[in-house]
């Protein structure tokens, strides 16, 4: 909305109430409501007279053909609030004059209605000085625009009231005045009677938590590609962060890939964010699982291989990454996850790695910088509904034995902050000892489990040289210090 300029000048216009045909208002609202058709300077203008309690006039609002405003006298309070006493069962607020008016019109010019004089972004105020004469109602029903600015401006108008007296309407079509061209006043009146009571984001009643416990959506959780860490994980779950972490050079790249692979698998939307390596050698990674071979080695690539197993995988639209060109600045990088979920489908998010994204942030506190980003990571997971894994690093123990030659996993190896596992759902580590003659093995390691309290070893992962993949153990071992007791440290 074009704000209005505003001015000390009380020489008041004079007008004369009429049928505004385009707006589907009669004369009878307009006289009602005293709001008048004249002339400021040659130019026809919509004159909104703004009077005081006891009707005198003390402000003009003036709308000119062009949709531009401009004011005389002082606005203070809302517009309307003469007409009606204090108290009574119901207050419509409205975004506008003229949507005040067709709130009114619908109800037979009987009900009580206002509205604000500058749009959303400003209603706050002029909210706050009527607050007492809102307050006398049992109910202040807030109708604004069907839009960002609109829902957001009731909300925050709503906030200031009474909790339990203030509701919000949900209008199908953008604000009252177009249900009232569109001729719908009766589904407008029903809107208002229908609006729900405004709680603060995040308030569940107890109906609405009665549907979640009953609602079974089986394409929230989908599995591992190997069987016995999906026994002490349960599988993967939308809404849920998981951190993955180990050593330099231990496969979480590839582990990522394999997981990627065995969700597109299974119909399921991917985004995909390697910012250690290029978009073609994302590509080639999963298009190498699913061919059994490691393409990024393959000297002679066949085309017509390729594209078979592009399409395959990659090819059917539910797969995207982001070729960053070296641009890691973290405020960019979470808008760009955001779009993934919410323009394009994304079920569940691959990012790899943390210690990347922090480093494209000014500032020289990194332990403040992950939990900063952490926190944003989290907010995202929990506003989009998406399924994320994260790659994290490992500092090096203190005492020796780098996790490059097999050392044990901790939670507090995670390099950098402890919001890491706080913040995350499930933490898996790898654990393999590169320095062995033999070192084909990775050791998984449940470090938490949110979901279940189920943490220790996992699976026994086995890398073959001649696919370039990860091949779960036949002979998994069992570690006697798992432990099951679904405590829940964070």
């Amino acid at each position: 909305m074009t704000q209005p300029t505003t001015n000390n000048d009380t020489s008041f216009l004079t007008g004369k109430a009429q049928e505004i045909a385009r707006r589907n208002l009669t004369k009878e609202t307009c006289q009602k409501w005293g709001y008048q058709i004249g002339t400021h300077n040659g130019e026809p203008v919509h004159i909104a007279n703004y009077k005081s309690r006891n009707g005198a006039l003390v402000a003009q609002k003036l709308r000119f053909a062009n949709k531009t405003f401009s004011i005389k006298g002082e606005l203070y309070g809302l517009y309307g609030q003469h007409l009606w006493s204090s108290g009574g069962r119901r207050v419509v607020v409205c975004e506008g004059e003229i949507d005040a008016l067709s709130v009114s019109q619908a109800f037979g010019n009987k009900w009580a209605v206002v509205s604000v004089p500058n749009g959303a972004g400003g209603a706050k105020k002029y909210v706050s000085q009527a607050i007492d004469w809102l307050e006398s109602f049992e109910k202040v029903i807030f109708c604004f625009d069907n839009d960002d600015p609109g829902r957001d401006g009731a909300a925050k108008c709503a906030a200031l009231l009474t909790p339990g007296k203030a509701y919000i309407a949900e209008l199908p079509l953008k604000d009252a005045n177009d249900m009232l061209v569109a001729k719908r006043s009766e589904e407008l009146v029903n809107c208002l009677w229908q609006a729900r009571e405004y709680r603060p984001d995040g308030i569940v009643s107890g109906e609405e938590i009665w549907q979640a416990v009953i609602k079974e959506d089986t394409s929230e959780c989908q599995p591992y590609p190997y069987a016995s860490l999906n026994n002490m994980t349960h599988g993967l779950r939308r809404g849920e962060l998981v951190t993955l972490c180990a050593g330099s050079g231990i496969g979480k790249s590839l582990f990522c890939r394999e997981v990627c692979h065995h969700l597109l698998g299974l119909g399921e939307t991917v985004g995909y964010i390697a910012l250690e390596e290029s978009v073609r050698r994302t590509a080639l990674g999963i298009m190498g699982i699913h061919l059994n071979k490691p393409l990024h080695l393959e000297n002679d690539l066949k085309e017509e291989e390729l594209r078979q197993a592009f399409d395959e995988t990659m090819g059917n639209k539910n797969f995207y990454t982001y070729d960053h060109f070296g641009s890691t600045e973290s405020d960019n990088l979470l808008s760009k996850i955001k779009y993934l979920c919410k323009g394009l489908g994304c079920k569940w998010i691959f990012l790899d790695h943390l210690s990347i994204v922090v480093s494209g942030i000014q500032g020289d506190d990194e332990r403040r910088l992950i939990d900063n980003t952490m926190t944003q990571l989290r907010s995202l997971v929990e506003e989009t509904g998406c399924g994320m894994v994260l790659v994290s690093h490992l500092r090096r123990p203190p005492n020796g034995g780098g996790h490059e030659e097999g050392g044990v996993t901790r939670l507090s190896d995670l390099r950098g902050s402890h919001s890491i596992p706080q913040l995350s759902d499930m933490v898996i580590g790898l654990e393999r000892n590169q320095q062995k003659e033999d070192n084909n093995e990775t050791k998984v390691r449940v470090l938490k489990n949110r979901f279940s309290g189920e943490t220790g070893l996992a699976t026994t992962l086995n890398y073959d040289q001649d696919s370039g993949r990860y091949m779960e153990d036949e002979n998994v071992f069992k570690d006697k210090t798992t432990t099951t007791n679904g405590n829940d440290p964070f």
